[in-house]
């Protein structure tokens, strides 16, 4: 992608995170100190198991260096707006999968590069040698993600009433912008997507099922409740792929890191239809014991 793809794409992602912090509040922050038992659960299984599901994944399979770093740099982001929407769908606790979101992307802000960095270090041969700049991904970070929820925030404290208002149109503009980002990228390395395409479906579907597994069966382990496994789960499982495209476009400078996302972002609305369709029968507590702030 050249540079004007490259700063469409961070547009097109300030956008969603905008979109995101229209629809949050200091509140979904507090729940950490207030709710601590599915709030660390879940973070681990975010933040902790499923980077390392993603390693063992690429070693495992034997990855290509590109499909390997594609799945390292997705399996480093935290969920996105996505994630919710679908908690929401699967009757899942919203309330929990929102602060999970939104506590998630500010811890990401320090991880990614770190991670990003290792996975770089372990996959890349010498020809594809690369270094992350921790200090000026952070930066990138800041503008693409923090700043955008914050004014989105602040926007929400202020004038809740437009804010409200905005809310629905700003979520179904997001979804379109991702499935546009999704084609965008295709489209950018349509001469070698197909080649990667039959190496990377097989561990993107795998990252995405055995991290939704794994997410819910620690929150059945810890004796949470069923609406509070469902938004665990899908936290785990569905990632913010707009993000790993764009640091792969902006601060990697290589697209092809951005296949393996583009792949999952398809593939992860097909296993959390699948969740959806059986919540029913899943066999634990059904109460909820987070509710969502009216406020909120």
């Amino acid at each position: 992608m050249n540079s004007t793809s490259g700063i469409i794409l961070a547009i097109s992602l300030i956008i969603i995170m905008f979109g995101m912090g229209l629809s949050l509040t200091l509140s979904d922050f507090k729940r950490v100190v207030s709710y601590p038992k599915a709030m660390i659960i879940g973070l681990i299984c975010q933040m902790l198991l499923l980077p390392i599901i993603g390693y063992f994944i690429a070693i495992s399979l034997s990855l290509s260096p590109t499909t390997a770093i594609g799945i390292m740099l997705l399996a480093a982001c935290p969920g996105g707006p996505t994630s919710n929407m679908l908690t929401y769908l699967a009757k899942g606790d919203l309330a929990l999968s929102v602060s999970l979101t939104a506590v998630s992307s500010i811890i990401s802000i320090l991880t990614i590069p770190f991670i990003v960095q290792f996975a770089l270090e372990e996959f890349s041969n010498e020809s594809m040698a690369i270094t992350v700049d921790a200090i000026t991904m952070i930066k990138q970070l800041l503008v693409i993600v923090i700043i955008p929820v914050g004014i989105g925030m602040l926007i929400k404290s202020k004038f809740e009433a437009f804010a409200n208002k905005m809310e629905k149109p700003v979520k179904i503009a997001s979804a379109i912008i991702f499935i546009l980002v999704i084609i965008g990228v295709t489209i950018s390395v349509k001469d070698v997507f197909m080649s990667y395409l039959s190496e990377a479906g097989l561990p993107a579907i795998l990252l995405n099922v055995s991290t939704m597994t794994i997410g819910f069966l620690m929150a059945v382990l810890f004796k949470l409740t069923r609406p509070q496994a469902i938004s665990i789960s899908i936290e785990t499982g569905i990632q913010n792929g707009t993000l790993a495209i764009t640091l792969a476009t902006i601060a990697l400078n290589n697209a092809e890191y951005s296949i393996v996302p583009a792949i999952y972002g398809l593939l992860m609305f097909i296993t959390a239809t699948v969740i959806i369709f059986i919540r029913k029968p899943l066999g634990i507590k059904d109460e909820l014991s987070l509710e969502k702030d009216p406020a909120n």
